[in-house]
């Protein structure tokens, strides 16, 4: 079963955990110094924060799917509705290390599709491209 994911970037972690604490009525199945994330199943979501150097506000969106054949099967239904998509194999981001599809809609909102298949002792950069729509190529930024 797929679960929506969310990232946040924010100005205070202290502050954000104890709100999405009260808001889910649970404390986050991650905490770090710079991160905090919450595997809910009601709503079925993955809801990251982190406090990591970028401007506070959405950070991307994201799906998290059970197995690399997911995966794979959504990233190919985006590239053949030609979109641009980037994939990246065993990023090591947010304490996880995931295989992922990264693809912006037409309002340049990133997107990630991941599979993570271990965990990771540092947060760890992917360099999660932005990508345009329209665009070429893609340029490196801040990850998950």
């Amino acid at each position: 079963m797929k679960r929506l994911h969310i990232h946040i970037a924010v100005d205070d972690l202290p502050r954000s955990i104890e709100f999405y604490s009260t808001l889910f009525a649970a404390r986050p199945t991650i905490e770090k110094a710079d991160y905090a994330k919450w595997l809910l199943d009601d709503p079925r979501v993955n809801l990251a924060i982190s406090a990591r150097h970028a401007p506070a506000g959405l950070d991307h969106l994201g799906i998290q799917v059970e197995s690399d054949d997911e995966l794979r099967e959504i990233a190919s239904r985006l590239k053949d509705a030609g979109k641009i998509v980037q994939d990246q194999d065993a990023a090591t981001c947010c304490y996880a290390r995931s295989n992922k599809s990264w693809v912006s809609d037409p309002s340049a909102i990133r997107w990630e599709t991941f599979f993570s298949f271990d965990t990771a002792t540092s947060y760890g950069e992917d360099n999660a491209p932005v990508l345009k729509p329209g665009a070429a190529c893609c340029s490196a930024d801040s990850c998950c």
